[in-house]
């Protein structure tokens, strides 16, 4: 029960922060956006450090390993995640990249034997369809403009980095806590930074105390998510856990529809609610 609250607490905290970060990365891009919700988060988490400290006398080669491979992952999925909100359709976006969960959850089937129900499958194989369905365009197929919307690369591309990344942070949390896979993972933004360095993309700050606000709220929602995804793992299995975290996009499409006032057609407007009833079937137990 308790996973399933701490899953909850990361909906919630997602499904807020990616509103207040698309704020911010429409005014400034997504690229400086995503750095900058690493920069401040990790100022954020730092004052957890000294609690977190005696945790690390149980760290291994192997666990080192794993923070290493994750590390990119966490970093460039929250990059392309922004700047697909900053080149498209944010309630689009947002339900692309947050179907992770079911990629996590067939990761976990593989590689920890974890086991679904008959509804959490037909969740799994609905929030497929539903992608496609949003992503491509059927009209003008055979013109060539397969995908609909210029986020959505970037969205599959966080979806696919975040997949990946909540369905392995399993292992290095069972070994060094909670904390420190997520802590370490954003200490890598400066390979965000030589990322734009070297496309020659110039990093933006937020002027406006307003956008600064949004993105101080934004890291913390961000941080606040992590931790409560990492935790939940420490008690339950990841095959339930990222399902219902990666439910946000109904909230976040629900908020962004307000907040960005995005038009969607018919036939994405139709992927959405396909991919979110997946996710929503993936956390019936």
């Amino acid at each position: 029960m308790l996973a399933i609250i701490l899953a909850l607490a990361a909906f919630l905290s997602w499904g807020t922060a990616d509103i207040f970060g698309g704020l911010v990365s429409r005014e400034i891009g997504g690229y400086s956006a995503g750095i900058w919700s690493f920069i401040l988060g990790t100022l954020l988490a730092s004052f957890y450090v000294p609690f977190a400290i005696p945790t690390l006398r149980h760290i291994t080669l192997s666990t080192a390993l794993w923070l290493l491979i994750l590390s990119p992952p966490g970093v460039f999925s929250m990059i392309a995640f922004y700047e697909g909100l900053k080149r498209g359709n944010a309630s689009l976006v947002g339900t692309i990249a947050g179907s992770f969960g079911a990629l996590a959850a067939i990761l976990s089937i593989i590689f920890f034997k974890e086991t679904l129900n008959w509804q959490q499958t037909t969740g799994i194989i609905l929030v497929f369809v539903g992608i496609v369905t949003a992503s491509i365009n059927l009209k003008e197929l055979k013109l060539g403009n397969i995908l609909t919307d210029k986020g959505v690369p970037y969205a599959l591309v966080a979806c696919l980095l975040w997949g990946f990344y909540f369905a392995f942070v399993k292992i290095p949390v069972a070994n060094v806590g909670w904390f420190w896979p997520a802590y370490l993972s954003w200490l890598t933004f400066p390979l965000g930074l030589i990322y734009l360095k070297k496309k020659k993309i110039k990093f933006r700050t937020p002027r406006s105390k307003k956008l600064i606000a949004y993105a101080i709220i934004n890291s913390l929602l961000l941080v606040t998510g992590v931790f409560s995804y990492n935790f939940a793992t420490t008690k339950g299995q990841i095959s339930i856990i990222a399902p219902i975290a990666s439910s946000y996009p109904a909230l976040f499409a629900i908020l962004a529809y307000f907040v960005f006032k995005d038009r969607l057609s018919k036939q994405q407007i139709l992927g959405i609610v396909i991919t979110l009833f997946g996710i929503i079937s993936l956390s019936i137990p």
